[in-house]
C-alpha cells in the first residue's frame, strides 16, 4: 500500500506528523479521526520503486557542519521573508564559498526547476543532508512551516557543532603529545641511538637486556625502514577498513561506552543528542515511532541504534518510552527516562527533553573544559615512563662498563 506524509491537530490545538500506510486518503482521514486528529495536510509519497537514484560519487562528497548551519539558519530567513525556494537557494549558491557545496545547491536548484521538492531534492545527497534534515523538510513542506522547521534544524545543527567541537578540542591535546613523542623516538633511535652504541661496541661490553631491546629495535628501523613504513601504512589501512565494517564499529561502540574515563563523555554525547534530536522532531510534528526511526538512523553508536530499534517494536506494542529507556539503564541513565516519564505525564515531554539537552551539553562543556587537568597526568606517567625506560637502557651499559674498570 502506498504511504502518505500528513500533519494534523486535535481539538486542543496540539500537532502531530509524519508518515503512515493507508489505501487512499479518505483512509488516512479515518484513522487519524479515529485518533481525535484532523488532517491538515496530506500528501502522497512516491513508491520505493520510483526513489531518487543516487550517483556513486555524490555518496563521497561532504561538506562541512558549519556550511549546513549557516544553510539552514539562513534558508529560513529568505523563506519566511517570501522569497521562492529556488530564488533563495540561488542567493546561497552565491554566498557559499565551498566549491562541493556549490555545484550540489546548483543541481538542487535544476532539480527544484523540474518538479522536485525540496526534500526530494536533498535526498539525493545523503552524505552532505542526513535523514534528520530531510524528513524534517519534508514534514516542514507538507505542513507549511518550512521556515520555522528550517529554524529548528539550524539550531539542532549549532549544538551539534558545538558538541563535536569541544570533544575534539579537548582530544587535539593528548594527539599533539602522542605524535610529538612517536617523532622523537623515532629520531632517537633511527639517529642519536646508533651513535652512542658506537662507545660500547668498541669497549666490548655485554649490553643488558633493556639496552639490547632498544638496539634491537633502533637495527630494525634503520635496516629495514622500508618493511617498517610499508608495514605502518598496511596497519593503517587495515584498522581503518576494520572500523569501517560492521564488526569494526560494533567493537568501537562496546569500547567507548565501557572506557571508565571515555564512557562518561560518550553517554552523556549520545544523551545530549537524542533528547535535543527527539524534542525537535516533535516539536516539527513528527510521530514518536518515526522520529525514534530518525534517530536510530542519526545516532552512530550500534549499542544506541540497537536500543532505538528494540523500543519502536515495544512501542507500537504499547509501551510507553520511559519503560523501554529504564532497561538499558547502562545506555539510558536514570535522569533521562525519569525525566521522559514527566513529559509523558505532563503531556510536554519535548519542553523537558530540550531541557534536558541543554544540561548534558552544560556537562560535556564542563567536563572537556576540565579534559586538560585529567589527561595531563596521565602523559606525565606515560612520557616519565618512556624517559626513563630509555634513561635507564642507556645508563646501564655505564654502569657495566666502570665495574670492569675497578
Amino acid at each position: 500500500m502506498p504511504k502518505f506524509i500528513y500533519t494534523a491537530k486535535n481539538y486542543q490545538g496540539q500537532k502531530k506528523g509524519g508518515e503512515i500506510v493507508a489505501k487512499d486518503e479518505d483512509s488516512v482521514v479515518a484513522q487519524l479521526k479515529a485518533e481525535g486528529f484532523l488532517p491538515t495536510s496530506i500528501k502522497k509519497l512516491k513508491d520505493d520503486s520510483s526513489e531518487i537514484q543516487v550517483k556513486f560519487w555524490d555518496r563521497f562528497k561532504s561538506v562541512p557542519l558549519k556550511e549546513k548551519m549557516v544553510f539552514a539558519r539562513n534558508l529560513s530567513v529568505m523563506v519566511a521573508s517570501g522569497l521562492p525556494i529556488s530564488k533563495s537557494l540561488e542567493n546561497l549558491t552565491i554566498q557559499t564559498e565551498n566549491k562541493t557545496f556549490k555545484l550540489v545547491l546548483g543541481n538542487i536548484i535544476s532539480e527544484l526547476q523540474a518538479g522536485k521538492t525540496l526534500s526530494e531534492s536533498l535526498a539525493k545527497y545523503p552524505n552532505i543532508f542526513n535523514e534528520l534534515f530531510v524528513n524534517m523538510v519534508r514534514v516542514g513542506e507538507a505542513g507549511g512551516n518550512l521556515d520555522e522547521v528550517l529554524v529548528i534544524i539550524a539550531i539542532q545543527l549549532e549544538k551539534e557543532h558545538d558538541l563535536i567541537s569541544k570533544v575534539r578540542g579537548a582530544m587535539i591535546y593528548p594527539a599533539v603529545i602522542i605524535f610529538v613523542m612517536i617523532g622523537i623516538g623515532i629520531l632517537m633511535l633511527t639517529y642519536i641511538l646508533p651513535q652512542m652504541m658506537e662507545v660500547f661496541k668498541d669497549m666490548d661490553v655485554e649490553l643488558p637486556a633493556a639496552t639490547q631491546f632498544v638496539v634491537n629495535m633502533s637495527d630494525a628501523l634503520r635496516n629495514h625502514s622500508i618493511i617498517a613504513l610499508v608495514g605502518t601504512v598496511l596497519v593503517l589501512v587495515g584498522a581503518k577498513i576494520f572500523l569501517s565494517s560492521f564488526q569494526g564499529k560494533k567493537f568501537v561502540s562496546y569500547s567507548v561506552v565501557r572506557i571508565p574515563i571515555i564512557k562518561n563523555i560518550i553517554i552523556k554525547v549520545n544523551c545530549a543528542r537524542f533528547a535535543r534530536i527527539y524534542s525537535s522532531l516533535l516539536k516539527s510534528g513528527i510521530t514518536v515511532i518515526d522520529a525514534l526511526t530518525i534517530i536510530s538512523n542519526t545516532l552512530s553508536n550500534y549499542y544506541y541504534k540497537q536500543a532505538l530499534d528494540q523500543g519502536i517494536k515495544d512501542i507500537q506494542k504499547g509501551i510507553a518510552l520511559s519503560k523501554i529507556l529504564a532497561r538499558d539503564y547502562r545506555l539510558f541513565p536514570p535522569l533521562v527516562y525519569q525525566i521522559v516519564e514527566v513529559g509523558e505525564e505532563t503531556g510536554k515531554t519535548e519542553t523537558v527533553l530540550l531541557q534536558l539537552a541543554e544540561f548534558y551539553e552544560e556537562e560535556i562543556n564542563q567536563i572537556t573544559k576540565n579534559m586538560s587537568s585529567i589527561i595531563e597526568p596521565v602523559l606525565m606517567v606515560v612520557i616519565g615512563g618512556a624517559v626513563g625506560f630509555f634513561a635507564i637502557a642507556m645508563l646501564q651499559p655505564m654502569y657495566s662498563l666502570m665495574e670492569n674498570i675497578q
